[in-house]
């Protein structure tokens, strides 16, 4: 008999083996920590990671590259470029993909600029600094607007997540130095509906 390799969910669990069809089960396995999804008629391991994005703080001048969403979560606020990233591709090729996918712009990385780690929903955000190799950028599919902003036009009120506020923060703060060092640091939010607090992590 065959089975359709699936990943079925229901209620955001997984109900169904993708490599043999077969019911799954919640548990524990032998020699792990923590629960996964086990297959009961194969035994395959079902593992579920955190899902990195990627994206770009992209600058002309003085000014910086924001898109406004077109698609939920967060439909109609402001943020930098950025996705997940695809199989198959570096960090810095995901960051500039999302930029072309999200602003129709072509830029030139400069180097990783800030990571944050978001344990609350399995996230690890890594955006670039990046400068824009001209003008001629627009809106893609999954953004209504697309326009440069200078600090004092940013959206702070409008910005769509965290990683996007610290970024943008950072960002015009190490301007006035001409220095701009890599950070890393922990978004944590205490529950549903709170405010989240950064944890920054020392640099070696």
């Amino acid at each position: 008999m065959l089975f359709r390799a699936v990943r079925w969910r229901y209620n955001g669990a997984m109900r169904f083996c993708s490599h043999c069809g077969g019911d799954l089960s919640r548990r524990v396995p032998e020699g792990d920590s923590r629960p996964r999804d086990v297959c009961d008629r194969c035994a395959t391991i079902h593992y579920e990671n955190p899902k990195v994005v990627a994206g770009c703080l992209a600058t002309w001048e003085d000014r910086v590259l924001l898109c406004r969403r077109a698609i939920e979560p967060r439909r109609g606020l402001w943020t930098l470029p950025a996705g997940f990233m695809e199989n198959e591709e570096t960090t810095s090729e995901a960051a500039a993909r999302e930029t072309w996918e999200e602003a129709r712009a072509r830029v030139e990385i400069e180097g990783l600029y800030t990571l944050f780690n978001l344990p609350h929903i399995s996230q690890v955000y890594m955006m670039f600094r990046a400068r824009l190799c001209n003008l001629d950028f627009g809106p893609g599919v999954e953004s209504l607007d697309v326009a440069l902003f200078s600090e004092d036009e940013v959206p702070w009120d409008a910005l769509a997540f965290p990683a996007v506020r610290e970024t943008l923060k950072l960002y015009f703060a190490d301007r006035g130095q001409a220095f701009y060092p890599f950070r890393a640091g922990d978004l944590i939010r205490a529950g549903e509906g709170s405010e989240y607090k950064v944890h920054f992590l020392r640099s070696s």
